[in-house]
């Protein structure tokens, strides 16, 4: 007797065809590869520079106007750190609204300075820095404008300043990059991947489209010193950018720019710490980082100085050749401080001894951060790219939703392939 046949195996339905990859998709896949040229070495004179760049704008500009700048900087610091455990209502109102009230006790104090003459007999220079009365600045100003689109005339194209705005645009890129890591790193998040750079360096590129047709004076940005605030009042809001416009915009205008440097001293001194605090993930009794780590910052900061010194005597800087275009690239590039910084460390870093060094580079400690699953941490801070989340979107709406990023499709495709078989 002869057994009964066996059923046919069971077949896997095929795939269905996958679409091909979108923009976004694209631009996530080409960041995640860039990144792979990183490492927490890397990163300590990129985000670091992006605090230590911007010195010329703390203390010599508080220095122009000592009367208001000094005591603000000191009242900061006391507000902020020595009595930001005073509390209110089990409120740390302190330590939250550090920065709003240093700037009220100083400025009622610069009125009052104003008020009772204190410049009268000063330098002018000394006036402009020092006094509150800006004349007709804030009843000048609109309370609601609502701006419209080539306001200022129809669009012109020049390839010379083409050039030169896209090297800009890659200076602020970089500068942003460093942003984004600060920021993470301020709000105890994980190090953002390589979906949320992109997606943040893509909107910003939709934010210059726009300045450029609403025809502002300047490009979109990652602001440093409000990177620095998180740190400091442990508070994110994107409120404020609906307030600071129209009589709200020229109130903050009159403040003497000078209260304004004494804060810069905090927020972008605490910047270049969160920088530096890479190194905690690096072997720094290696000779070699200590090389990369210490030529990378001396450089960001002298070549960016050379390029300043020498277009300051020179009226053109050291790039001046009969190519206008070319001209603007090289100097733009070559003066800031990150883009020199984020250079030299790439190449360092990634030509140096780079094979065998894998672990004092901090290499083992960034790749988790690479992929969404490398960390479970990653998803307390971006729940919504989690596959579970997904398929319960699924189930719910019954529609196909794309999953966004490569590394976690391809995790689905395998766990199913294994349970099919």
């Amino acid at each position: 007797m002869h057994p009964p046949p066996r059923p046919p195996p069971r077949s896997c339905p095929p795939p269905p065809p996958r679409s091909p990859p979108r923009r976004w998709e694209m631009r996530a896949e080409a960041t995640r590869r860039w990144r792979r040229f990183f490492s927490p070495l890397g990163m300590v004179p990129v985000v670091a520079l992006v605090g230590f760049g911007l010195f010329d704008r703390g203390f010599p500009l508080v220095g122009k106007c000592v009367e208001t700048g000094v005591p603000m900087l000191i009242l900061f610091i006391a507000f902020s750190q020595y009595m930001k455990h005073m509390h209110a209502r089990h409120v740390p109102i302190l330590e939250r609204f550090a920065l709003v009230m240093s700037i009220v006790v100083i400025w009622i104090y610069a009125y009052i300075l104003t008020a009772s003459g204190a410049y009268r007999h000063r330098p002018e220079i000394t006036q402009v820095h020092c006094r509150v009365d800006k004349s007709n600045l804030i009843s000048s100003a609109p309370w609601i404008k609502i701006p419209y689109p080539l306001q200022w005339g129809a669009p012109t194209f020049d390839a010379g300043h083409a050039f030169g705005m896209m090297a800009a645009a890659l200076v602020s890129l970089i500068e942003s990059t460093g942003g984004y890591k600060a920021a993470a790193r301020l709000a105890s998040a994980t190090p953002p991947p390589a979906y949320v750079l992109s997606r943040g360096i893509g909107w910003q590129g939709i934010g210059l489209l726009l300045d450029g047709l609403f025809g502002t004076s300047t490009g979109s940005t990652v602001s440093v010193e409000n990177v620095g605030l998180l740190g400091i009042t442990r508070v994110g809001s994107r409120r404020v950018v609906q307030i600071s416009a129209g009589k709200f915009g020229a109130l903050f205008a009159s403040i003497p720019f000078t209260i304004f440097a004494a804060v810069y001293c905090v927020l972008f001194g605490l910047v270049a710490a969160v920088g530096l605090s890479f190194l905690q993930f690096t072997n720094m009794n290696s000779m070699r980082n200590l090389f990369i780590a210490g030529v990378s910052l001396f450089l960001g900061l002298s070549v960016p100085e050379y390029f300043e010194q020498f277009t300051t005597s020179a009226q053109h800087g050291p790039a001046h050749t009969n190519a206008g275009w070319f001209n603007d690239f090289i100097n733009t590039i070559f003066s800031s401080p990150p883009t020199v910084a984020l250079i030299v460390v790439v190449v360092l870093d990634n030509t140096l001894d780079y094979k065998d060094t894998a672990k004092d580079r901090g290499m083992p400690w960034w790749v988790k951060f690479r992929t969404f699953k490398g960390d479970s941490r990653n998803e307390e801070f971006t729940p919504f790219h989690s596959i579970s989340t997904v398929s319960s979107l699924q189930r719910k709406s019954g529609a196909s939703i794309d999953v966004m990023y490569g590394d976690l499709a391809r995790d689905s495709d395998e766990r199913e392939t294994v349970e099919c078989k």
